[in-house]
């Protein structure tokens, strides 16, 4: 009998006309069709108006969440073209929204700068709508245009006169695209619209949320001081070392720049940048040039002054020891590496970022000598600290499974050497370490067990935390080294497994452990690779059965479940080290049976304030916090 053999010629090759592409494949356009595809939406239309506001026609942004799951963007404006587009002899305003690669940022002329670089934001999001509907006003008229799923319900229509200017858009998110959820996070979208207008001095953005009618929140944001509000905002936990922002700002090539910074006493920095108002994560070309710029004046400064002793010098990991800065560059044309928008490419940026701060900083130190004297002196601290921790970075450099320290006596290896399928339990005490060891499958699990807490690193310098065993420990097991050698590609383990006791110690190492993590190795937290495991909280034998339950409703839940008759025996594990191998195996360790929270970073800069508020010197964000959270807790161990 003959095989039969696929065809593949020119019938089987498909063309997707209009916004099927975008409906067909989301993904591509927005990422995924989850909770950060959904707030896309958001973000494309409103970076539309902000782009008007870069150009100097708009300073009102109007954001509201209505009833029924749509969302309202209104701006003031030029208003969307209406003339009839030369090429489909309909309204460009039609063009704009169903046509990719449809818009006014290609030409060069409407828009000096953009953050909506593709133009494909308003038709993306009109593909990915159940309904949308275009108020424009222009040229005093007003205009409207409907449209379902792309597919427009009738052409662009005059209604009536306009006294003033701008672009409403209204759109409800497509559930037959958005299947898992369509419901808006109020405080992801406040969070990123207050963003917005610390970047844009004087752009005022409101953000209305009127799905409960009864319970109607609004929130308004204009910053006179842009980026050096923006950082006083992110300090107003920490304690400064000099009360003055410093702001450098300047145009060359028709590149702006502006960069604002303040020092603290922590001992980690927090550098942001953006281009066009998008946030840079993974830095680029313009946080280069800041970066090297600050290390060579700060070095020359010291120097000049004499404040350094013989051969002393600052590395860059000195100059941005406690250090906040916002990095704001707009650039006509930015390049990016990748499709994620995460890291900026454009080298002239490097240039000109270093010549303009360069020359503003050191007007800056000279003309402010006190200011100046406490920089360079928490430098020449961070500086020492490094030299002192020196040995101790060396030894975190892990030659192999079997090195100094107390590293073989702790790591409990797993057999395989892929890191995609190894997984790493860090768990609290060695009594729960060994309960682990014999639960484990040796084959893919390694252990580790910590004893007592882990350093505070939120408190400590690099040569203190470098000084701790336990965290020694856990540098070596995973092979990425720390700081400014941090390579998250030499991690040895995909998956970092917290495991700690259901109670309020193990909620604390819980916390010392994140923090260390987003502290020393957040590109671990970011691609995905730290857990926390869900232990239970209770063990149910009924009827010669094993039952756990993780959760006091869970338990609930269970115990009704059985006939009025059983007579249930209940056990509350105060503990890991409580429960046998099997049981730890069964119940939180075998990847079939247990559960995993993954630890995600969607707001860098939010994380941040949170960590410093909870872990740092300052108790009073601390008592705030917890007065006004204190009503929330349902249970608390005694």
């Amino acid at each position: 009998m003959k095989e039969s053999v696929a065809t593949y010629s020119g019938s089987d090759i498909q063309i997707l006309e209009g916004l099927e592409a975008v409906r067909k494949r989301p993904g591509m356009y927005i990422g995924s069709t989850g909770p950060r595809g959904l707030h896309h939406l958001v973000w494309e239309i409103v970076d539309n108006a902000i782009d008007e506001a870069l150009a100097g026609y708009c300073n009102h942004i109007e954001i509201t969440l209505l009833p029924d799951g749509y969302v309202r963007v209104t701006d003031n404006g030029r208003g969307i073209p209406v003339e009839t587009h030369p090429k489909t002899g309909e309204s460009a305003a039609e063009a704009v929204f169903t046509i990719l690669h449809a818009g006014g940022k290609f030409g060069g002329s409407p828009y000096k700068v953009s953050g909506g670089l593709h133009g494909v934001g308003a038709s993306v999001v009109n593909a990915l709508s159940e309904h949308l509907m275009v108020e424009i006003k222009r040229n005093g008229k007003q205009y409207k245009q409907e449209f379902r799923r792309g597919v427009r319900l009738y052409p662009l229509k005059e209604i009536g006169p306009a006294d003033v200017s701008g672009t409403t858009i209204t759109f409800k998110p497509d559930t037959e695209i958005f299947t898992e959820n369509t419901e808006f996070e109020y405080e992801t979208l406040r969070t990123r619209f207050q963003q917005c207008a610390f970047l844009n001095k004087n752009l005022k953005i409101t953000f209305g949320d009127n799905r409960d009618p009864e319970n109607p929140k609004n929130v308004a944001y204009c910053y006179e001081g842009g980026i050096k509000e923006y950082v006083s905002f992110l300090n107003k936990k920490k304690t400064p070392i000099h009360n003055d922002i410093i702001y450098i700002s300047g145009v060359m090539d028709q590149i702006e720049i502006e960069v604002a910074l303040q020092y603290t006493e922590e001992y980690t920095n927090n550098i942001y940048s953006f281009i066009n108002n998008i946030y840079t994560p993974e830095g680029g070309t313009h946080e280069e040039g800041f970066r090297s710029s600050l290390t060579r004046i700060l070095n020359n400064y010291g120097k000049d002054a004499n404040m350094f002793r013989k051969d002393e010098s600052f590395t860059g990991e000195d100059v941005r020891e406690g250090l906040t800065a916002i990095i704001s560059c707009r650039h006509p044309n930015p390049q990016f590496d990748g499709q994620t928008k995460a890291k900026l490419g454009n080298t002239e940026v490097r240039r000109i970022m270093g010549q303009i701060f360069s020359e503003g900083l050191d007007i800056y130190l000279k003309e402010n000598p006190a200011t100046a004297k406490n920089i360079i002196e928490k430098a020449l601290m961070a500086s020492r600290a490094r030299v002192a921790a020196k040995k101790a970075r060396e030894a975190t450099r892990r030659k192999s499974p079997f090195d100094s320290f107390g590293f073989a006596s702790k790591l409990s290896d797993c057999r395989t050497k892929d890191p995609a399928v190894s997984e790493l339990f860090i768990v609290e005490g060695e009594s729960a370490g060994g309960s682990a060891r014999l639960g484990r499958s040796s084959e893919f699990q390694a252990v580790l067990p910590l004893r007592g807490k882990v350093l505070n690193v939120e408190r400590a310098r690099i040569d203190k935390v470098l000084g701790n065993k336990e965290i020694i420990s856990m540098i070596q097991a995973l092979g990425t080294g720390i700081g400014d050698e941090f390579n998250v590609d030499q991690a040895r383990y995909w998956k970092i497994i917290i495991m700690t006791d259901a109670d309020v110690d193990g909620a604390h190492i819980r916390t010392l452990l994140l923090t260390f993590f987003f502290r020393y190795m957040r590109p671990l937290i970011e691609r995905g690779y730290v857990y926390i495991a869900q232990p239970p909280l209770f063990k149910v034998v009924a009827n010669r059965k094993t039952y756990y339950a993780y959760s006091d409703a869970e338990l609930q839940r269970l115990l009704e479940s059985f006939p009025k008759n059983t007579k249930p025996t209940l056990q509350r594990y105060k503990g890991l080290g409580e429960m046998n191998p099997d049981q730890l195996w069964e119940t939180t360790m075998d990847p079939n049976r247990r559960t995993l929270l993954q630890v995600n970073l969607n707001d860098a800069i939010e994380a941040d304030a949170v960590f410093s508020m909870l872990m740092g010197d300052d108790v009073n964000p601390r008592r705030e916090f917890i007065e006004e959270n204190a009503v929330f807790v349902e249970n608390l161990d005694i």
